[in-house]
Order: C-alpha cells, then structure tokens, then sequence
C-alpha cells in the first residue's frame, strides 16, 4: 500500500524534491539521501531497461516489474510515472490499481496520445480533455486508499499553448486530481501563471537540458510548487560517469587516479553483503555443530 508520509508532507505545506530514479542502485542511494520522495522516471527506466527511447515502447508489465522492484528495496516514498495508463479506461483501472498494490506512494497519468513521447521532445498531440478527465475519474474511483496520490499531467503546453494548458491544468484538479503537473511550461512568467491559476498542490518537472528553467526548491515553493522532480538528474550523472571511467580504463589499460569510484566495501553494504555474509556464517557453525555429533 501507499506510504502515507508523502500526502503528509504535502498537507504540512513541506516541499518535496524527488530524485529520478531508474534501477535499483540509483534508486538504493537516493533513498539514502533523506528525501520525501523518490521519482521513477519513464525515460531512464525505459532507457536502463530497454535501451530504447521514451517514446510508448515500454509495456506496463515492463515499468510495474522495475518499480514494484525499487519500492520493496527503498524506504523512501516512490512517485512513479505510468504515462496514459498504457491504454484506455480498463487500463487505467488495471495500471491504477497495479501500481497501488505494488506499494507506489503516487501515479503520474498524462493526457498525451498514445504512444507517448517524453515531455521534453516535440511531436506530441494530447487527447482530447474529456477523455483525459474520464481517465482521472477512473483512477479516482479505483483506487483502495486515498493515500495513493493520483497525479494528472498536460502536455497540452508545446502544441497548444500555456493558457490552454492551465484550463486543462484547473479542470484536472475539479475532476480530483490530488496534484497537477502543467508539462514543459517555457519561462518563469509560465510556471508562475500555472501556480496563481489552478487551486491544487503543483508538480514542477526540473528537466536538466530540457524546455523549463530549472530553479531552486526555495524559488519553486515561492512560486506556488509543492513538489520538484529530477528526472533526468541520475542517469545523466551516471552516463557522463560511466563515460569518463571507460575512456579512462580504454586510454590507459586501467583505472587511474583521475576516476572517482565509489568505495567498493560501501557498496557491498549498499546491496546488502554483510546480511549474506552473517547467514553464511550462521549456517556454517549449525553445520559443522551437526557434523560433530
């Protein structure tokens, strides 16, 4: 079920910075960071998992696999995406109530055509709003707990315009939307529109490289946000990582000093050796025990 901590947060006007996460080492050490959320981006599960763009080619059956994996090895509550709800009404109830029972804090539904495209890229075209409010409707009544925080997001921006999407933006929230998330707006003069217009908690998308300006939490929640995703923060950090210490190790035929590694003991108690290890042990004196009587 939902970890109640995040609709707590909310509700104590706290603001919450969420880490895109995308596999389970990623998501291991946000979730030792002290955040209020973690957010399990669509583009890098996609990209870890398929290799693939963000672009409708991943399968519910593919992301509820990852994230219920991420949400039973992290304490943190998790905000994941889940695109259109992969389909049409039935897949919206059978997404919702797939992502509630594995455990997922909130679900990130948008109003793109299917198959989507990631909400940084051009080319998208929205549904049109009474299907996407039939979709919140849906995913309101389906849902077992309240505490399951159903997040509703416009791509309406790009190839409609800003006001058109803070009219789908305020309509999401009538319909019971618990957070609204206006894609992509293009200035700071947007996103402050976005936030005096529609009466619901705000869902700011911190793309690095992509169409909104990226600004402090401090800044979002003056502006009127009460939450601050960083999709792409992780899995550009470890591709530029990972490139560097692979050119390193081709250039010289090993890791020099000019790598930054994270210590290798650390990490063994990131994932979880030193439980292995005590079992081993554990077993192995019941068994020599056995073995001398």
């Amino acid at each position: 079920m939902a970890d109640k901590a995040l609709k707590q947060a909310l509700a104590a006007g706290t603001f919450v910075t969420a880490p895109g996460v995308f596999e389970l080492i990623s998501a291991m050490i946000a979730d030792t960071m002290g955040f209020k959320a973690l957010y399990v981006t669509g583009y890098g599960t996609v990209a870890s998992h398929l290799g693939l763009p963000d672009a409708g080619l991943a399968t519910y059956t593919d992301m509820l696999g990852r994230i219920a994996t991420i949400v039973e090895r992290t304490r943190t509550p998790v905000i994941a995406d889940a695109d259109t709800g992969y389909g049409g009404l039935l897949n919206v109830r059978h997404t919702v109530r797939g992502y509630e029972q594995a455990g997922v804090s909130a679900i990130q539904l948008e109003d793109q055509e299917f198959p989507k495209k990631c909400g940084h890229t051009p080319n998208r075209r929205v549904i049109p709003l009474k299907d996407m409010l039939q979709k919140i409707e849906v995913a309101v009544d389906s849902r077992r707990s309240d505490d399951f925080l159903i997040i509703a997001r416009t791509d309406s921006r790009t190839s409609l315009g800003i006001d058109e999407a803070i009219r789908r933006g305020k309509a999401f929230a009538k319909a019971g939307a618990d957070i609204v998330f206006v894609e992509s707006p293009e200035s700071e003069e947007e996103m402050q529109r976005v936030c005096e217009a529609i009466d619901a908690p705000l869902l700011a998308n911190m793309v690095n490289g992509g169409r909104t300006p990226l600004l402090s939490a401090e800044r979002l929640q003056s502006l009127g946000y009460a939450i601050g995703i960083h999709p792409a923060v992780g899995f550009l950090a470890m591709g530029a990582a990972l490139k560097h210490a692979y050119a390193d190790l081709a250039e010289n035929g090993e890791t020099t000093s000019a790598v930054e590694l994270h210590d290798f003991s650390r990490f063994n108690e990131l994932l979880g050796f030193p439980e292995v290890w005590e079992f081993e042990k554990r077993y192995a004196r019941q068994e020599a025990a056995n073995a001398a009587e």
